[in-house]
């Protein structure tokens, strides 16, 4: 107990702290510690303020030790700190990105909602006591009233759309000898008029709408297979959901050479198009900004 005491009264010198805590030699346990810092760089753990060793020392938590060498260090240790506390892994930073995640998938368009009447895309609907059927079932174009020119312009928009916010990915057909394409854009008019078309039926979520056309050159199955990220938040729309991904022109399932499909993502209103995206395809991946900052301010 002497011994312990002696220790507890002196300031513990670098090269002697880490041989104190491997032998357990630390104040009684009933005693309030003061540990700090002395200007000298040693530090002194003691049982009351009036045994500090020096003068103009900083007291600090057992925690909040810094090493006591620091320049032996890889990396500095204020930069060690500071990704601690950045680090979305984390414990502390992952509660409030979980909790984000629980809010985020309870808002998403359609979640625990029945199918709006009206809009049951033509041929999925489940028989009597049948299963619901699977995302790779072919899905039709919803009849959402839009003319062949409104859907030949809203074509041409996702087209020129690339030139200015590009989100288009391609790779070879299953065969090697033809490329299919799936691109993606963002029009604020379609979207007033997809939201006025859906008030009667059961309305849409408020996060934004993307457009996306896919073509192939050669047959091919196309199902629409999408994942949104952005930040640690992911979203998988289902194409069976209407209030999710729906079909205007084409179908998902088997298609033609030459075919052309296009629908449209009603994504999560927490995901902002002025900011990043990732869209996978597959395995495929792109990353994109489809709207300006000043436009996307909703």
């Amino acid at each position: 107990m002497m011994r312990m005491q002696w220790l507890s009264r002196r300031a513990i010198r670098p090269g002697c702290f880490w041989l104190a805590v491997a032998l357990g030699l630390a104040a009684p346990a009933s005693a309030q510690a003061v540990t700090g810092i002395c200007p000298d760089g040693s530090m002194y753990i003691v049982q009351h303020e009036s045994q500090v060793p020096c003068p103009d020392s900083k007291q600090v938590q057992p925690h909040e030790v810094p090493p006591l060498r620091p320049e032996y260090r890889p990396t500095p240790y204020t930069w060690d700190v500071w990704n601690r506390s950045s680090d979305p892994n984390n414990p502390y930073n992952l509660i409030d990105a979980a909790r984000e995640v629980r809010e985020f998938q309870q808002a998403l368009p359609g979640a625990g909602k029945p199918p709006a009447p009206g809009l049951t895309p033509p041929g999925t609907e489940p028989a009597a006591g049948a299963t619901a059927p699977l995302a790779t079932a072919p899905v039709g174009p919803l009849d959402l009233g839009l003319s062949d020119q409104e859907l030949r312009d809203l074509f041409r928009i996702v087209e020129l759309s690339q030139e200015h916010a590009p989100a288009h990915v391609a790779r070879r057909t299953a065969d090697g000898k033809g490329i299919f394409e799936v691109a993606f854009a963002h029009s604020a008019s379609f979207e007033a008029v997809l939201r006025r078309l859906w008030s009667s039926r059961g309305g849409l979520g408020s996060g934004p709408v993307l457009v996306f056309t896919a073509h192939s050159k050669r047959p091919e199955a196309f199902h629409a297979n999408f994942t949104v990220l952005q930040g640690h938040l992911s979203y998988q729309p289902d194409s069976t959901d209407p209030r999710q991904l729906g079909i205007l022109q084409g179908r998902l399932g088997d298609l033609a050479g030459g075919e052309v499909v296009m629908g449209y993502v009603v994504l999560p209103d927490s995901m902002e198009l002025a900011d990043e995206l990732d869209l996978y395809w597959n395995d495929r991946r792109i990353s994109a900004r489809l709207a300006p900052r000043q436009a996307a301010q909703r």
